[in-house]
């Protein structure tokens, strides 16, 4: 562990050093050099400038050309390095500490399942992707419920013909696993086709340990071993219709097909106090079958006119999942069976959503209105039949469950921008109104809810110069509880470990302020707020049965703060580093048990991407992530740290481009948490995922394309961030 801790502070004296070094160079650079010499000097650091800058408040990054992000195979790598992003160990994408944010594309929402998602992203390389916005305080323009928004502005290609590439990425651990990307596009004159198609297949394990003290002043050890072998198929084809100057149509469809077989094994060994005697010594296996089915359409009208622009979006998504589980529990001394049960599960998802925008310019100022409605219906049956003495399995109804949840929205939203000089003022009022039915037919429990409610925004943004701005926002968020937190039914970590869903949590409201300053490429922005109702999960044992399940709930408040950095560094020519560091903080007011527990925690995170430019084409990439003790009001999550190198170098007139590296070279990246109140429980528990892996990528790019049509007309938004 020492050796590892003193790795990163070698990497950040490393970066302390050779700032030392640049400031001296410079020095001595004014005193004997020539001018010209001096202007070279300056030309480099408007090179970096480039590669990031805000708009309205918000960091965009510029990735395809940008050597930070040439080792990266995909653009879930791309996020990973990008400030302000955090990618987990499960690919979950989070952003201002632990926001889930939208992730839009060119300006507009998708609608996808989180897998489909994931696979989405994997299969676009960073030469597909311009640029990336990362928006932590989303205008009433967009739905209330994103808390955060990253904008992904794809590379458009405006040559007639046709052309393509090919991405094959390899990872290896204990197993291997493969991605497959092919990518092409034709262009007309009038019309762009596209065709992605994805294949994605391997094993992935996951290992869970836990320590827990029992009532009885007992001690069981948990342990779980997982072994998931996946197959992903997805294609996506579409068509952008340039009707004339003013009018477009598009379309979009898309598959994504998903199948695993997941096995689990675990015990749980539980001795006296002392440890010394045994108490009992259990086996579980948990083989899995599980296959989901993505569906989705996109269709786009737009016009613009001089003045007034019309926009229209609509979305389906249809989602079917079906799992198959056993769970079969032994003694592990006398191999006798204890109970064995299995479950049959069958999920779907339909959700429909359709918006119009438009706007209308008036001088120097901009008038924004919108309406969208959206609609979701989930229907979830699950089956459990346990073994019987006769040797028979039988229907278990105190663990089957029938659950629907139907939920419609309607929002309409009026907006105001205008410049003045220097100073630009947005500002906003959203309206939803929200209807939902949950429906727990097996219990026979219904929950209906209507309500509405006001969101309103504002920011001002004053640029200074070309070098410093300043902006300053404000915006109140609504966060519905999705299905998952809903349904009251079980998820099994082991036989005495699961969670439920509860289907009387409330929405959270968010108020946040933030305020954001620029100078030059080094960003700094400080945000604070408060959220009422918050939906979170807590655990409770149960002393006689040793059953300890996780139950959600809404917490009175919380308040919180974040203060975030980044800042580009260039030492010499052929090293760059981004320089990364985000505080947090984070006060609960939490009841729990009769007793009412209220902490303010204080985390931060250190990030250092190097990159090193080095002869024949080669460029070598080192980053390292730190993450300090965090937590809540009950549990403690340990610090942690992960150390990725990578190398990339282009072939045949950068039409070949192949990569290799070892992601968390020194298997650091595992989540350790620990309940901090003994008195009530003393339980420890750690997860582990195989995310320290060696990967080689190719990617090649062919295709005809010859000449330039057109360039196809822009948004003011769009122009604002070039």
């Amino acid at each position: 562990m020492m050796i590892k801790l003193w790795f990163l502070l070698f990497l950040l004296f490393l970066t302390i050093f050779g700032k030392a070094q640049e400031t001296a160079q410079v020095s001595d650079s004014l005193k004997g050099l020539k001018p010209a010499t001096t202007n070279i000097s300056e030309v480099i650091i408007q090179s970096v400038q480039r590669s990031i800058k805000m708009n309205e408040g918000n960091v965009v990054m510029t990735v395809s050309g940008n050597k930070n992000f040439r080792t990266s195979t995909n653009l879930l790598e791309v996020l990973r390095k990008t400030p302000g992003v955090t990618i987990d160990q499960e690919d979950g994408i989070f952003i201002g500490g632990r926001i889930t944010p939208a992730i839009f594309i060119n300006g507009k929402p998708i609608v996808m399942s989180s897998q489909e998602l994931q696979s989405y992203l994997r299969s676009l390389s960073p030469e597909m992707v311009e640029s990336i916005e990362v928006n932590t305080n989303p205008s009433s323009k967009y739905d209330a419920e994103f808390k955060g928004i990253i904008d992904i502005k794809l590379k458009e290609n405006t040559n007639i013909g046709w052309r393509g590439s090919y991405t094959g990425v390899i990872y290896a651990n204990k197993f291997n696993y493969r991605e497959n990307a092919l990518n092409l596009s034709h262009n007309t004159e009038k019309v762009v086709y596209t065709l992605q198609m994805g294949y994605n297949d391997g094993i992935s394990t996951y290992r869970y340990h836990a320590l827990q003290r029992l009532a009885n002043t007992n001690v069981m050890r948990t342990n779980t071993y997982q072994e998931d072998a996946g197959k992903v198929y997805n294609i996506q084809a579409g068509a952008d219709f340039k009707l004339n100057d003013k009018n477009r149509f598009g379309i979009n469809v898309r598959s994504n097909f998903r199948a695993n077989d997941r096995f689990r094994t675990g015990s749980l060994y539980t001795t006296d106090k002392s440890e010394s005697q045994l108490v009992f010594n259990t086996a579980n296996e948990s083989p899995t079958h599980y296959k989901q089915d993505n569906y989705g359409i996109t269709t786009e009208y737009s016009f613009q006119g001089k003045t007034f622009t019309f926009n229209f979006l609509g979305n389906y998504l249809g989602v079917r999942n079906n799992q198959k589980d056993d769970f079969i529990n032994r003694d592990i001394a006398t191999n006798d069976l204890l109970s064995h049960w299995r479950s049959d599960l069958v999920n779907k998802i339909d959700i429909y959503t359709a918006q119009i925008d438009i706007s209308q310019k008036i001088g120097n100022a901009d008038i924004e209105a919108g309406i969208k409605y959206s609609h979701s219906d989930t229907h979830n049956n699950i089956r459990y039949d346990t073994l019987s003495v006769g040797n028979q399995f039988i229907f278990d109804p105190a663990r089957s469950n029938l659950y629907s949840y139907k939920e419609k929205i309607w929002a309409g939203y009026l907006a105001y921008r205008q410049k003045f000089s220097l100073l630009q003022i947005n500002a906003g009022m959203r309206l939803e109104n929200t209807n939902s039915i949950s429906n727990a037919i097996t219990v026979d429990s219904v929950v209906t809810r209507n309500y509405l409610e006001w969101l309103p925004s504002f920011s001002a943004n004053y640029a200074f110069n070309k070098s410093s701005e300043l902006s300053l926002s404000y915006s109140r968020r609504i966060t519905r509880p999705v299905f998952s937190q809903l349904n009251p039914f079980r998820f099994y970590f082991s036989p005495l470990n699961y969670w439920i869903g509860n289907p009387y949590l409330l929405p959270s409201f968010t108020s946040q302020i933030k305020l954001t300053y620029r100078y030059k490429s080094w960003i700094t922005s400080f945000t604070i707020g408060k959220e009422k109702d918050v939906m979170t999960r807590y655990p409770l044992y149960n002393p006689e049965t040793n059953v300890l399940e996780y139950l959600g709930t809404n917490l009175p408040y919380r308040k919180f703060a974040s203060l975030e950095t980044s800042f580009p560094i260039k030492l010499t020519r052929w090293w760059n580093i981004t320089t990364q560091f985000a505080g947090y903080y984070n006060y609960e007011f939490r009841p729990y048990l009769g007793e009412v527990f209220t902490l303010g925690i204080y985390n931060y995170e250190i990030r250092l991407n190097q990159t090193f430019s080095l002869p024949k084409g080669y460029t070598v990439n080192l980053f390292a992530n730190y993450e300090s003790q965090t937590g809540n009001s009950l549990y403690i999550i340990k610090p942690r740290y992960a150390v990725d190198l990578s190398v990339q170098k282009s072939w045949l007139k950068n039409k070949l481009n192949t990569k290799i590296g070892y992601n968390n070279i020194f298997d650091s990246y595992d989540q350790s948490l620990e309940f901090r109140h003994k008195q009530i429980m003393d339980n420890r528990f750690t997860h582990w995922w195989d995310s320290s892996k060696l990967f080689i990528s190719a990617s090649y790019n062919f295709g005809n394309s010859k000449f330039q049509v057109k360039e196809i007309q822009k948004t003011d938004e769009e122009n604002r961030i070039r």
